[in-house]
């Protein structure tokens, strides 16, 4: 446990370290939220923009991370032989994988603490009505998610091919399942695409949760499911 504690510190210092993806989890959110409250202060139906703002915004980081930088560090550890070399070490698939995981979602959880405490602290940010029912929607976010990413980077042997493969991934998800826009503004069509995406579930637990309704057991089982297929593949898909 203390050699994967190590990697997961060391992962984590490369990865604030990259100016790119520091910004983009952390200074480019903050960015948005600053923004978007600045558009009007209610949503059609009454809700508070900030009150579905952060929530959103917080997929949008966990998906960042997960889906673009995760899977682009594995790619470069595989082009730069560094994957090689650890194969000669005691370490296997489930626990680099779960080492990576863990720093970039780290990454992910500093960029949700910012936002909310930007919100509560600036912006009239409510509470969230039900807290153990963001953290859940957060964290099976995060594995479902991340375990996307962890397949990603398990096939494609480039970091240049990764980060283009997720960022073809990211953007439309972020923008049709209502994690940059929010669900009351977008057409009936927009929103059909975006409910087959599975940021969609995410962004439906995440906002649900703030505002204390009870998240749908088959929105929590679409996340575990995409986390168990998605994980499975990637671990028996990965090559050193």
């Amino acid at each position: 446990m203390k050699g994967v504690a190590n990697v997961i510190g060391v992962e984590l210092k490369l990865i604030v370290r990259d100016p790119m993806s520091g910004f983009f989890a952390l200074a480019f959110p903050a960015i948005m939220l600053w923004v978007k409250t600045r558009t009007g202060k209610t949503l059609p139906g009454g809700l508070p923009v900030i009150d579905a703002t952060v929530p959103m915004l917080s997929v949008f980081v966990i998906g960042l991370a997960g889906l673009v930088v995760l899977p682009a560090t594995l790619a470069q550890y595989r082009e730069r032989r560094i994957l090689k070399r650890l194969r000669a070490t005691p370490a296997s698939p489930t626990m680099l994988f779960g080492a990576q995981w863990t720093a970039h979602m780290l990454l992910a959880a500093l960029g949700t603490a910012l936002l909310i405490v930007i919100g509560l602290a600036a912006l009239d940010l409510s509470a969230p009505a039900s807290a153990a029912g963001v953290l859940l929607a957060w964290t099976l976010g995060a594995l479902s998610l991340g375990a996307i990413g962890l397949l990603i980077g398990a096939l494609v042997p480039s970091g240049r091919t990764a980060t283009v493969i997720g960022l073809s991934v990211f953007f439309p998800m972020v923008f049709l399942s209502g994690a940059m826009i929010p669900r009351e503004t977008m057409s009936g069509s927009m929103r059909a695409i975006g409910d087959l995406t599975p940021m969609a579930p995410v962004v439906e637990a995440m906002r649900g949760a703030w505002k204390g309704d009870a998240i749908s057991p088959v929105t929590l089982g679409i996340m575990v499911a995409i986390f168990i297929i998605a994980g499975g593949v990637a671990v028996k898909a990965f090559r050193w």
